[in-house]
C-alpha cells in the first residue's frame, strides 16, 4: 500500500494500520488470531475479477489471508492499486477510473 504513490501516508485508525491519500483512507490491515484482513473502504466499487473480496456492506470489502493458504498475490496487488486510484479519483486528483 505504501508503494502505491508518494502521496500515500500510513496512520493508525482504531488500532489498525490504514493507508490514506491526505486524510482519505483507502485501505487497511486488521490482524486477528487466525487470519489477517486486507480491507478496502470503497471495496464494493472495485472490480474484482479474481473474486477475492468478501463482505456485504454497502461500501467496505476485505480479503481474508490465512496461514498456509495460497493467495493470488497479483490480484491482491491489483485491488490495492485500484483502491488507491479510486480514492485519488474521488478526491479529484486523478483521471476517472474505468471499470
Amino acid at each position: 500500500m505504501r508503494t502505491c504513490g508518494p502521496d500515500v501516508r500510513e496512520l493508525l485508525h482504531d488500532g489498525h494500520r490504514t493507508a490514506c491519500v491526505g486524510d482519505a483512507a483507502f485501505a487497511y490491515t486488521n490482524v486477528f488470531t487466525a487470519h489477517v484482513n486486507v480491507g478496502f473502504f470503497q471495496g464494493a466499487a472495485l472490480p474484482d475479477p479474481a473474486g477475492l473480496l468478501q463482505g456485504d456492506g454497502k461500501y467496505m470489502r476485505h480479503v481474508k489471508l490465512k496461514p498456509y493458504t495460497a493467495v493470488d498475490v497479483s490480484s491482491l496487488e491489483t485491488l490495492i492499486t485500484m483502491a488507491y486510484l479510486d480514492i485519488k479519483t474521488r478526491l479529484g486528483l486523478a483521471w476517472p477510473m474505468k471499470h
